[in-house]
């Protein structure tokens, strides 16, 4: 390994912590240096996320450059023979000790976790063999509704292709494009997506939607609605309108809708397969205050649905606390709003409580919840 990519490394892992992410930091360090070669660069980001993929094995008195050679080791071993690692060490190691107390830690996800993950994209419709053909290296997953849906096992620089600037396709997680099946929105439609954050979501909607009807776009960060806009541009997106909102009582239409997402901010537990670093910085009381976030914007977007409308909630959580809680306290406190079955098109397994967990070990994404109701018809008055 180079001196530069030596030095990109250390500086990002001694820098990184709960407010500075590792994958944060490493983004801005590769594209800080113009020098690095298309192999340098995966090298550097393999050796910084085995760092924290196996940090639960590594020996704190060590040097720095010790430890990255020993989660070399580990990675390489688990690459070659993923069950020559005890299923009790895996549960022990790969997680912190707290977290058992949200969600229950199996060897399947733990050795989920220790694999590199999978990159998911998802074709404009009627473009998949387009998408494949171009790309190579593509593995349709090929099932009913998620037919759009890609593994790609190439090196390539997704973000650089023809294909990509001309909207052909998204990155996009298989799990949440699940969240986009569930939705099921339909041309014509009027949307609420209530979390946007930078539109991945948004732009499936409207695809379903064959950029007909209307999807108001809301975030309480304004730069977030701006990356939104270049996004959807390059998709030729064009239903949809975004306007910045607070999560607070004072929603910003008087909109009533066919459908309103909210995909809430969330501790991000479902995502530590692809964001490791985040494993050894989120603490308990950072899943307590975003549980109390998430049942407040639910609460005060509901209203927003009309009479028959559905209403999902999304999380890429596996907390308790942020996905079974949430969406009991809310169907308590909200009687009128009666639970949507939801089916997982992958497994085929059907959710008659509406609440959907995508496990990570099962096909290969991120971990998720999907909650949804639809809202009963006002009584007729006699």
């Amino acid at each position: 390994m180079s001196f530069t990519a030596m030095r990109i490394i250390e500086r990002v892992i001694t820098t990184a912590d709960a407010g500075h992410p590792a994958d944060r930091l490493l983004k801005e360090e590769l594209k800080a240096v113009k020098s690095l070669s298309a192999r340098e660069t995966t090298e550097i980001s393999r050796t910084v996320f085995a760092y924290y993929r196996w940090f639960g094995w590594l020996d704190a008195g060590d040097s720095l450059r010790t430890k990255l050679g020993r989660a070399q080791d580990l990675d390489a071993r688990f690459r070659q023979d993923p069950h020559s690692f005890p299923e009790a060490e895996l549960i022990e190691r790969a997680v912190p000790e707290w977290i058992a107390a949200e969600t229950r830690v199996t060897a399947n996800w733990a050795r989920a976790l220790q694999s590199e993950p999978a990159v998911w994209l998802r074709a404009k419709s009627g473009r998949t063999e387009e998408v494949t053909m171009a790309l190579g290296d593509c593995r349709p997953l090929g099932i009913g509704l998620l037919a759009n849906a890609l593994e790609y096992m190439g090196g390539d620089d997704l973000f650089r292709t023809s294909l990509f600037h001309a909207g052909s396709f998204e990155i996009q997680d298989v799990n949440s494009q699940l969240v986009g099946l569930v939705c099921a929105p339909k041309p014509g439609d009027t949307w609420w997506d209530a979390c946007a954050g930078e539109g991945g979501k948004l732009l499936h909607l409207s695809n379903l939607m064959e950029n007909k009807g209307l999807i108001w776009a809301s975030d309480r960060a304004e730069w977030r609605l701006k990356q939104l806009k270049r996004r959807a541009a390059r998709a030729g997106v064009f239903n949809y309108r975004a306007v910045t909102w607070d999560g607070g009582s004072k929603r910003p239409t008087r909109t009533k809708f066919d459908g309103l997402l909210v995909d809430a901010p969330c501790s991000g537990v479902g995502t530590w397969q692809r964001n490791p670093h985040a494993r050894w910085t989120l603490k308990p009381q950072d899943v307590s205050e975003l549980a109390v976030l998430q049942a407040s914007i639910l609460n005060h977007a509901a209203p927003a649905v009309k009479p028959g409308g559905k209403l999902v909630y999304a999380v890429c959580t596996l907390t308790r606390s942020e996905t079974i809680k949430v969406a009991d306290d809310f169907s308590k406190a909200h009687p009128r709003f009666k639970a949507l079955p939801v089916k997982n098109p992958v497994s085929g397994k059907l959710y008659a409580n509406g609440q959907c967990i995508l496990d990570p070990s099962e096909n290969r994404g991120n971990g998720m919840f999907v909650a949804a109701w639809t809202l009963d018809l006002e009584p007729v008055e006699v």
